[in-house]
């Protein structure tokens, strides 16, 4: 199971402790769990438009090849304005709804006041269900308070949500996993019962 922790900005530092922390948090629980750490700062990302996959940049099929190949998401993102900003928009843009579907996304934001958190449960949410997504019920969202000033989580309740959301888009994997087995096990067992 590869998990893909995404920082969805090319600005500070904030969303991408808290993505590092949580892919951080998971290792020490699931070590059998494979992490990766995306940071869009890292690459120069071209706009969608609609061009096949092939056609775009190296640093943009990168992203894409990353995206689509991981089993589950741990998205983060700062709230800039009440909103994402236009860089993961685009990635999802990018990205085919397919390579989405029925696989396990969870969220971590932050933002300058306490009220953005509702940008996860107005936009990121509906995005996800858009793509047939697994929502983590749990997300997480930090603003300055929870920082000190080397851009260090103190909050210890910061922290929980942290452990708590680590522990469900693992668990909500495994599960679907197990489901997904199941169901093809099922599957044959009726085939053969038919062959009969």
């Amino acid at each position: 199971m590869k998990l893909l922790g995404i920082s969805g900005t090319i600005i500070g530092a904030k969303t991408g402790i808290l993505v590092k922390k949580v892919l951080e948090t998971v290792k020490l629980s699931y070590p059998e769990v494979e992490t990766e750490y995306l940071d869009l700062m890292d690459y120069t990302i071209q706009f969608c438009d609609g061009r096949p996959p092939s056609a775009y940049s190296e640093d943009t099929r990168s992203i894409i090849e990353k995206v689509s190949n991981a089993d589950f998401y741990l998205i983060g993102t700062p709230i800039f304005q009440g909103s994402i900003p236009g860089v993961l928009k685009n990635v999802f843009d990018l990205i085919h709804p397919r390579d989405f579907r029925n696989k396990v996304m969870g969220f971590v934001a932050n933002g300058g006041t306490y009220q953005h958190y509702l940008v996860i449960e107005n936009q990121l949410k509906p995005i996800a269900g858009f793509f047939r997504a697994f929502v983590a019920p749990s997300y997480v969202y930090a603003n300055h308070e929870h920082f000190n000033e080397n851009n260090e989580i103190v909050d210890p309740d910061l922290l929980e949500r942290i452990s708590r959301l680590a522990e469900e888009i693992v668990e909500m994997q495994k599960a679907l996993k197990s489901d997904q087995a199941i169901s093809i096990k099922e599957q044959l067992l009726i085939k053969e019962e038919i062959g009969r």
